[in-house]
């Protein structure tokens, strides 16, 4: 009894309160770490549009080779995002995601020194699977750092704003760059960054226990699902050259849906496939990631499209462009520094989605009302700060809602379906609405308007078909994100401890199911 009263209760507090005092200074860290990854792969894809003119001349590319700078980056990242998730939950999260920053980083190196087209084009390629492997557990890794409804919130928050507000520095870095250097050097900008993350991340980011690979690694599975995903990726991104209905882009994306029902069927069978077929009935991450792809092709069609408008039809240069952007970034950054978490917690995370989603809707009604010369304000102003403020109260929501019912064990492969809908609707969106936009700007080109008054009614055609897929993934929210009261991720979850302890059986997730 002597002994036990010899220590003293205030002390073992104190200590504990010390180690989990450093424990949330670790994880905000680790969580600064992913966002430096995640920041450095969102500025590629913006990066390196404004120096697609440069490096065209440097490298005497044709036309039609110079897209394959652009394609082959996207084809081989949206094709490996599935497996590099699964990955995670297999080996361990941050074994990928550092293996992914190493790949990102040596790529990026071999881009910068490329001297001729096929070593420029090999080294998109690769920087691709990098990009994928890095990015594919972010938020797995976010999840499972973050327990807490509101520390959760706060690092969504962050997380949506570099995802979404890293395209506009993208714009400003890759115009400054190319400008006052050359193009090689928005290659050369990833190495300081990657290399930091990966020392940083190696320290500071926590692995977790992967489910192992005893069960034996589904070889063919692997295959069949990164085939097809870089098949059907190949078919979207070429078909504004090929067609949206040429015998070149439905014979691919026949080709990828033939081996998607393949790799289903494989599944089916497997005791240890690669990616659990159990993952396609949690309503909330697929019917989120529907709601995310119609919120998405909206957005990439006011960023892309609209970046098109300013330059071509404005004459704005890429430093005036990615200014012009900054309402959207900044609002978004507003609206992802608490105040999304604030408002989602008092009014639910649904409503705000629908709100944010209205936001959206009305920006991107207000850019088809902007004519041949309008001033920046109000008129563009109030549409890029509408983009924003929507897109800041609808991505928090997302992610959220998206990642809620994913068991533990399969939050890699989640954050990986997450990101592949992002790729797949963003890809979709923006080949559909540029030949959109192209076409009708041909029609009323042949019928004596301007070119300046045909490229206007073809952007604003596009911005409006944008807006009706906004729309329709507002009424998509209420009819498939009503939240259960028992998600099917926890049903599984609570029925593998149950048959861990021997009781129970697997009748009610069936059920659920």
């Amino acid at each position: 009894m002597s002994v036990t009263r010899a220590i003293p209760r205030p002390q073992i507090n104190a200590a504990t309160g010390d180690s989990e005092r450093k424990r949330d200074r670790r994880r905000w860290l680790a969580l600064a770490v992913l966002c430096l990854g995640q920041l450095m792969m969102v500025l590629d894809s913006t990066i390196v549009n404004v120096a697609l003119p440069s490096i065209q001349h440097d490298l005497s590319f044709s036309q039609g080779n110079l897209t394959w700078v652009m394609n082959g980056y996207l084809i081989t990242f949206g094709g490996f995002l599935l497996l590099a998730g699964r990955l995670g939950d297999l080996v361990g999260r941050k074994k990928v995601f550092l293996t992914g920053l190493v790949m990102f980083t040596a790529a990026s190196v071999l881009c910068g020194v490329a001297s001729s087209q096929a070593m420029l084009i090999g080294a998109r390629l690769l920087q691709g699977v990098g990009g994928a492997v890095a990015s594919s557990v972010i938020l797995a890794i976010i999840v499972t750092e973050f327990t807490s409804a509101a520390d959760r919130a706060r690092a969504m928050g962050v997380y949506a704003f570099v995802s979404a507000g890293g395209g506009s520095i993208g714009l400003l870095a890759g115009g400054a760059l190319t400008q006052s250097l050359d193009w090689h050097w928005i290659f050369f900008v990833n190495v300081p960054i990657g290399v930091l993350a990966l020392l940083l991340g190696s320290r500071l980011i926590e692995e977790n226990e992967g489910i192992g690979l005893a069960g034996g690694v589904d070889v063919l599975g692997s295959i069949l699902i990164t085939v097809a995903t870089m098949i059907g990726a190949f078919a979207i991104v070429k078909s504004s050259e090929f067609g949206l209905l040429s015998a070149r882009t439905l014979g691919a994306a026949g080709t990828s849906l033939a081996l998607l029902g393949a790799f289903l069927a494989l599944e089916n069978r497997l005791a240890n496939p690669i990616m659990p077929l159990r993952i396609l009935r949690l309503r909330m991450l697929m019917g989120s990631s529907l709601v995310r792809g119609l919120l998405i092709t909206g957005m990439f069609s006011a960023f892309f499209l609209g970046s098109l408008y300013l330059e071509r039809v404005l004459g704005y240069n890429a430093i005036d462009t990615g200014l012009a952007f900054m309402p959207l970034t900044i609002s978004i950054g507003v609206m992802s520094a608490g105040v999304s978490a604030r408002v989602a917690q008092r009014f639910g995370p649904l409503n705000l989605l629908a709100v944010g989603l209205l936001g959206i809707v009305a920006g991107l009604l207000l850019l088809t009302a902007q004519g041949l010369h309008p001033a920046y304000f109000p008129g563009l102003f109030f549409a890029f700060l509408l983009l924003g403020l929507g897109a800041g109260a609808s991505f928090l929501p997302l992610l959220t809602i998206g990642m809620s019912d994913a068991p533990a064990r399969d939050a890699g492969l989640a954050s990986g379906i997450i990101n592949v809908s992002v790729q797949l609707f963003g890809a979709i969106g923006l080949a559909s609405l540029g030949t959109i936009a192209t076409d009708h700007a041909r029609a009323l080109s042949a019928s004596g308007h301007t070119l300046s008054q045909a490229l206007t009614g073809g952007y604003h055609l596009a911005y409006l078909v944008a807006a009706v897929c906004v729309a329709v993934g507002i009424v998509a929210a209420f009819v498939v994100l009503r939240p259960p009261s028992a998600s099917v991720g926890q049903l599984i979850e609570e029925e593998e401890r149950r048959l861990a302890e021997g009781v129970g059986s697997a009748q009610p997730v069936a059920q659920a199911a």
